[in-house]
């Protein structure tokens, strides 16, 4: 029997126990009216969990260029369907992400979003899977005050994506801005353009800084990401991404710095985490970074796993004139962010330096030097 998508109208039973809301259902509260596909028939499915033991990762720090060479070298994997329900929030927090460095004037509640769920049943697990992956949109949107205003369910190899756009008006064919509805309570006269309003690559400026702001407080771990996948490593665990508080309030400064223009350069950091990340944007001028204070802050976390692991968030460059500005407005917020280094003009690729070459530890010394003059 061929394969089939999941109906979001069925109900479902998962590891012996019934749930109190079909898929449809948990998606009602965060859906605008028509989003959900047409009520079709519905049944019953009974499923179960498929989980994998969490084991600690025998990755090393001094391989870290290797890794990355492998993760930009593998195709991508298969949907992790163990860690369903993470992985999704994160991938609704990228799209989101992605979103933030495009022109116009908006902020996040000005945005939708469309989901698009390709899965099948093909499998022990695939049902349950589906249903957590959409548990965990639902109630990361929900906790987001946003809405999605397209849902589709096919059948296809397990994945889930999204996309941010604006509430109206969104496929404008108008290539500066598109002006949208006013909408209560949001921004007044929102507007959106499909440019960039920073470029994706490190400027050449040796003495701008790089700057790491991660999106969520979860921990950094390797479960269900590209570099597991890369070494056919697949135990561990995810990062449980979802402070939803956290991620709007990260969200609004940064947007507020890309429109005011201090952003020289950005780009998300998900898959593949902050390494892929920089190499993304040190294509063309390389990047000279350190991450040894994040792993500091994390209560001595290994490198790779800062990294590598996958926890949604954003690199900018901004002028060293700008550094004490975008301090005070992160400060103000409590949002926790990383000099991470310089750019490197000229020359592609990203060194990371190790031992005690910490950004912080350098400014220390650098004070400690002034204080000691007369």
């Amino acid at each position: 029997m061929a394969d089939k998508a999941p109906n979001l109208y069925d109900a479902y039973i998962i590891d012996g126990l019934s749930q109190a809301l079909t898929p449809a259902g948990l998606l009602q509260e965060c859906t605008v009216p028509g989003a959900l596909p047409p009520r079709t028939d519905s049944g019953t499915v009974a499923d179960e969990t498929v989980d994998i033991a969490p084991t600690p990762f025998d990755f090393r720090d001094e391989a870290i260029d290797s890794y990355a060479d492998a993760v930009a070298a593998s195709p991508r994997p298969p949907f992790p369907l163990p860690f369903a329900a993470p992985i999704t929030r994160a991938r609704v927090a990228k799209s989101l992400l992605d979103a933030i460095w495009m022109g116009g004037h908006f902020r996040l509640g000005d945005l939708t979003l469309k989901a698009d769920w390709r899965w099948n049943d093909g499998a022990i697990g695939n049902q349950a899977a589906f249903y957590a992956s959409v548990e965990g949109a639902a109630d990361y949107i929900d906790a987001l005050g946003l809405k999605i205003n397209e849902v589709k369910v096919a059948c296809g190899p397990c994945s889930v994506s999204f996309k941010a756009t604006t509430t109206a008006e969104e496929e404008a064919q108008d290539e500066e801005d598109s002006i949208i509805r006013e909408l209560p309570f949001r921004t007044a006269n929102p507007r959106i353009s499909r440019r960039r309003r920073c470029p994706a690559t490190l400027q050449p400026e040796a003495s701008d800084w790089i700057i790491y702001i991660p999106m969520d407080t979860c921990d950094y771990r390797l479960g269900g990401s590209l570099l597991a996948a890369a070494i056919g490593e697949r135990r561990g665990t995810p990062p449980d991404v979802g402070d939803a508080d956290y991620f709007i309030d990260g969200y609004e400064i940064v947007r507020e710095l890309v429109e005011d223009g201090i952003v020289k350069a950005g780009a998300t950091v998900l898959e593949g985490g902050l390494m892929q990340a920089l190499r993304s944007m040190a294509a063309v001028n390389g990047a000279e970074i350190t991450v040894n204070d994040i792993c500091r802050a994390y209560g001595g976390e290994l490198q790779v796993r800062v990294l590598f692991g996958e926890v949604p968030g954003v690199l900018i460059q901004i002028a060293d004139i700008d550094y004490d500005y975008v301090d005070a407005e992160l400060l103000l917020q409590d949002i926790a962010y990383f000099p991470l280094g310089h750019p490197v003009p000229g020359t592609p690729g990203v060194s990371v330096l190790s031992g005690g070459n910490s950004i912080t530890g350098i400014l220390e010394s650098l004070m400690n030097s002034l204080e000691g003059e007369d």
